[in-house]
């Protein structure tokens, strides 16, 4: 299986190619890609391009546990810069394709950065997207949390807190993600404004666990900063693998830019895959 490797602020995700394939990637295939000691490592892989009925491209995106994922910004920056190495688009903006809905990118620096329309940020409760945004309380052994649910196509809990570390992802993260209320489990960011312009934010991921950087969770976050008010529409988020920006306009229509980087290309060999 021929393979492609980048990482987009230390978020590394494995691009593999359909065109490569004589089948479908398989659930058992995804979970030995991902991990870091029976196969290559990553935090998910993306698969694609596949032919799309409304765009240009079409991305399906999984999690290391094996699960499909609806969206994630860092992957679709990383599949932007995989496109541009492979001569399939240039400096004009394209569509692409999601289980989350369609993004339009566009690649700048020669692939090292790329710009990603995210699409509206929605404030949700259970089923429903048009309730404004409102604080939700999750009980986690004897502490509290308040915190925001937000969607880009992918859920998000947002829980701004006062004192940030990454402890707090660590040990509270997977509870928070599997809570019953979650009916697709959540992906989970501690969030800490640092000015009107700046936040910071530590990362669990739905299905990948603790995450160094995130685009949709950097987008979740900065919706949600901005619609408490603690935050203008032009945000940089920091994580631990680097920062992130992010615009927002009236109706809450987010775009994010940010690095990507290559980290090489091979074939896993057969026998890893058995």
């Amino acid at each position: 299986m021929k393979f492609t490797k980048y990482h987009a602020l230390g978020n590394d995700y494995i691009v593999v190619d359909p065109k490569d394939l004589d089948q479908q990637i398989t659930e058992s295939e995804i979970k030995t890609i991902c991990d870091r000691h029976y196969g290559i490592g990553s935090d998910g892989v993306l698969y694609g391009p596949e032919k799309s009925s409304n765009s240009d491209f079409k991305l399906r995106i999984f999690n290391p546990d094996g699960s499909e994922a609806e969206k994630s910004g860092n992957g679709l920056r990383i599949f932007s810069r995989y496109l541009w190495d492979c001569q399939l688009v240039s400096h004009q903006a394209f569509t692409i394709e999601t289980k989350g809905g369609q993004v339009k990118a566009t690649v700048h620096e020669q692939g090292k950065s790329v710009t990603v329309d995210m699409g509206k940020v929605r404030y949700t409760h259970g089923e429903d997207h048009s309730l404004a945004i409102q604080k939700e309380s999750i009980q986690v052994a004897d502490k509290t949390f308040e915190g925001y649910r937000a969607s880009v196509g992918n859920p998000h809990f947002v829980i701004p807190v006062e004192q940030l570390s990454a402890k707090l992802a660590y040990e509270f993260g997977s509870v928070i993600e599997n809570d019953s209320r979650f009916e697709n489990r959540t992906n989970v960011q501690f969030l800490k404004v640092i000015d009107r312009n700046t936040i910071q934010i530590e990362i669990w991921e739905r299905g990948a666990g603790y995450t160094l950087a995130s685009g949709s969770s950097s987008t979740a976050s900065a919706g949600v900063a901005f619609g408490l008010g603690l935050c203008d529409a032009n945000i940089s988020v920091n994580m631990p693998g680097g920062e992130i920006k992010i615009s927002l306009d009236e109706q809450l229509f987010a775009t994010m830019q940010g690095a990507v980087c290559k980290i090489g290309e091979g074939e896993l060999a057969l026998e890893a895959l058995l």
